[in-house]
C-alpha cells in the first residue's frame, strides 16, 4: 500500500516553494485558516498570497475550526481541494461540503475509544478521516494503536505530535496518510532540513523492496 503524506501549518512562501518543488513532494499541504491560537495562523491577506504559488502535485488543504459564515465566505473563491474541519457536527460538515463543493476531511480528536467511534457520524459526508490527538495547537500525542483495527471505506489520516525521527513503518501499518506539522519545526518555524528528512524517508517507505 502506498501511504500518502501531509504537511501542515505552512505559512511562508519559502517553505511552501521548497515543499511544491521538491522531487517527491506531499500529496496534500495544509495551511490554518481561522485558528489564531496557533503560531502556524495565516491571515486572510498572507493567505491569498501564499496560495498564488502553483500547487504543481501537491493539494491545498484549508483547516478550519468550527469556521461561521463570514469565514467560509471569506475563502470559498481559494483554490482549496479539501476543507479539513474540526469541531464541526455531521450536520455542518454536510453542509460545507454540499454548499462550498469541496472534499472534506474530518477530524475526529481522540482520547479514547469512545472517541474513535465518533466517525461513523460523518460517514455520509468526509471523504478523509483524520484521527489526530485533542491539542490543536500544542502538538500532543495520542495512542495511535486505538485506530489500529479499524477496517474503514475511506482513506484515514493520521495526525498527532507525529516527529520526523519516528518509525514511520508504524504509520503505514494503521493509515493511509500521515499528517505532520510540528515534527518538521525547529524553535517553532518549518525547517527545510527536517522536511527534507521527512520526504525523503516517505519515499523509501513507498519504494521499499
Amino acid at each position: 500500500m502506498i501511504v500518502k503524506s501531509k504537511i501542515c501549518g505552512v505559512s511562508d512562501h519559502k517553505t511552501l516553494n521548497y515543499i511544491i518543488n521538491h522531487p517527491h513532494p506531499p500529496q496534500f499541504i495544509g495551511f490554518i485558516v481561522n485558528y489564531p491560537k496557533s503560531k502556524r495562523y495565516v491571515n486572510l491577506e498572507q493567505l491569498k498570497e501564499l496560495l498564488k504559488i502553483d500547487k504543481k502535485k501537491s493539494l491545498y488543504v484549508g483547516v478550519l475550526v468550527n469556521p461561521n459564515q463570514n469565514v467560509l465566505e471569506e475563502i470559498k473563491n481559494l483554490p482549496f481541494d479539501y476543507y479539513q474541519l474540526y469541531d464541526c457536527n455531521p450536520l455542518q460538515v454536510k453542509s460545507i461540503k454540499e454548499k462550498y463543493k469541496k472534499k472534506i476531511i474530518t477530524a475526529i480528536t481522540v482520547e479514547n475509544n469512545k472517541d474513535v467511534e465518533k466517525y461513523k457520524f460523518f460517514s455520509d459526508s468526509t471523504d478523509i478521516y483524520l484521527f489526530d490527538s485533542k491539542g490543536y495547537e500544542k502538538s500532543l500525542s495520542f495512542d495511535h494503536q486505538l485506530i489500529h483495527n479499524l477496517n474503514l471505506d475511506k482513506e484515514i489520516m493520521i495526525a498527532g505530535n507525529i516527529q520526523v525521527n519516528d518509525n514511520l513503518e508504524n504509520y503505514k501499518k494503521i493509515a493511509d496518510i500521515i499528517d505532520i506539522s510540528g515534527g518538521l519545526e525547529t524553535a517553532g518555524l518549518k525547517d527545510v532540513s527536517k522536511i527534507e528528512i521527512f520526504l525523503n524517508k516517505m519515499k523509501s517507505l513507498n519504494y521499499e523492496a
